[in-house]
């Protein structure tokens, strides 16, 4: 079905791995499948969660497709779902931040350009420490971010250092885009995979619901927080109605929650707990 991604799903979580050589473009192949593969899962309710991942060790996805610049109309004329107002480019993203699903990136090599705005795009990023790199490096070639780099950034980093990641138009480390929150964390290579492995089956043995109510309000707080605590307040007595939170709290409780023994580490006593 695809050409430019291989998707396997296990227990909840869609692991799908970007594989478009020789350097992994961002270009009309891999927008076509990943507009494919959003339509396909954003209906599958058995997946909680997607971790995007490169088959190249080297570059995730190494920056948008320069033919794109010779060749304008090449762009636009990629048929992509979403707001027709928009360029395909920044529909795909916008639909990917909108799926219900938690998606997770996983960064080992290089994201530059529409590579770390498809980054930008998903709810969480981390990434190896000795070897990952993100850019936003458009002006070098006399463009801006055209993905929603411009508008994704200054959300997690703030406008100075936004402004400094794109009129810079360097490749930062690591250590450095975690400092600036452009993600999650950096860590050691040899701990990444388990690490994100290990968060994904968390969120997707969530009760349902729980993790959609999570990011819409805080996606709604960063707008206004007058609207944000209103929204909270909804979700959490929307999800209290739910049967899975009075059964996981009752477990939590029989588990030692609430006990001065139990609360000195609660994250191993509520583990495991389930609503049944």
């Amino acid at each position: 079905m695809y050409t430019t991604i291989k998707v396997r799903k296990d227990e909840g979580i869609a692991h799908l791995v970007i594989d478009n050589p020789p350097l992994n473009l961002l270009d009309a192949a891999l927008l076509r499948d990943l507009d494919a593969f959003l339509t396909e899962v954003a209906q599958d309710a058995a997946v909680r969660v997607i971790v995007f991942e490169s088959a190249d060790t080297e570059f995730f996805v190494a920056h948008g497709d320069m033919d794109f610049i010779e060749d304008p109309q090449a762009v636009i004329g990629i048929e992509i779902a979403g707001d027709q107002s928009l360029n395909p480019m920044l529909r795909l993203h916008e639909r990917l931040r909108q799926l219900p699903q938690v998606t997770i990136g996983k960064l080992a090599g290089l994201a530059r350009g529409g590579g770390s705005e498809l980054l930008l795009a998903m709810d969480l990023r981390f990434a190896a420490a000795e070897t990952a790199g993100l850019a936003q490096n458009e002006t070098s070639i006399g463009i801006i971010p055209g993905g929603g780099g411009s508008v994704y950034l200054p959300q997690l980093v703030g406008r100075a250092r936004a402004l400094e990641i794109i009129l810079g138009g360097r490749l930062f480390d690591a250590a450095t885009a975690e400092r600036y929150g452009w993600i999650n964390r950096a860590l050691p290579a040899a701990e990444l995979d388990e690490f994100v492995q290990r968060l994904a089956q968390r969120i997707a043995t969530l009760a349902p619901g729980v993790a959609r109510a999570a990011i819409e309000t805080v996606d709604m707080a960063l707008t206004s927080h007058q609207d944000g605590l209103k929204a909270e307040e909804q979700a959490l007595f929307g999800l209290f109605a739910q049967p899975a939170a009075l059964a996981l709290t009752r477990a939590a409780r029989a588990a030692g929650a609430q006990t001065r023994a139990g609360e000195r580490d609660l994250e191993s006593t509520t583990a495991g707990i389930t609503a049944a």
